[in-house]
């Protein structure tokens, strides 16, 4: 098959191969790791190796690396609703951290098991110095019912920074789904569980 061939995602969303790879590969996304170059390219760490994103997830995966991604403002704007969150949790990413969420996007991060985080005070991953080389800790999270968790931050020198979040699990349900790993393994633990009766 010729690459002319191969039209669009979109027109592929039916074969989870195919859009676990359209997964933050638009052409228009800026990432910081690589000085605002466009393009689905991330670096790999430690190794420093520049792959496409879907490649440096597979490798993380394969380390047993659980990943988090840190965004700007509006964070799921324009996206594909029925694949961003599912994407982003067959990637492998276990949080967002983000300056601001698409509504509908937040949600659909949560109903995957994807825990949604907010800078608080103003802050981002600019004014924070983040890099994307960082080891990452979250706690705090008092089994998804706190409204404020910490982050560790460790950087390749040692040093940590340190900051506050806030949980975006907005409702008592929404704190069950992510207890479960998302919507779908919550239902199917209702399921389960009625069925033992």
């Amino acid at each position: 098959m010729a690459p002319v061939d191969f039209n669009s995602y979109g027109s592929r969303r039916g074969n989870d191969d195919v859009m676990v790879r359209g997964t933050f590969a638009n052409i228009r996304i800026k990432n910081l790791m690589l000085g605002g170059e466009e393009g689905g390219n991330t670096i790999h760490q430690p190794s420093g190796e520049k792959l496409p994103i879907f490649d440096a997830a597979m490798k993380y995966r394969a380390e047993g690396v659980g990943t988090v991604v840190f965004a700007g403002k509006e964070y799921g704007t324009g996206s594909s609703r029925d694949w961003a969150a599912k994407g982003t949790k067959l990637l492998g990413i276990k949080a967002v951290i983000a300056e601001s969420f698409e509504r509908i996007h937040r949600s659909n991060l949560v109903g995957m098991g994807v825990l949604p985080l907010q800078f608080i005070d103003g802050q981002n991953a600019q004014t924070l110095g983040l890099k994307g080389d960082e080891v990452v800790s979250i706690t705090g999270l008092q089994d998804g019912v706190g409204k404020v968790a910490d982050i560790a931050a460790k950087r390749p020198d040692g040093s940590v920074v340190g900051f506050k979040v806030q949980v975006l699990l907005l409702t008592p349900k929404e704190v069950e789904y992510f207890r479960h790993g998302g919507l779908l393994h919550y239902v199917l633990r209702q399921l389960a569980s009625t069925s033992r009766r």
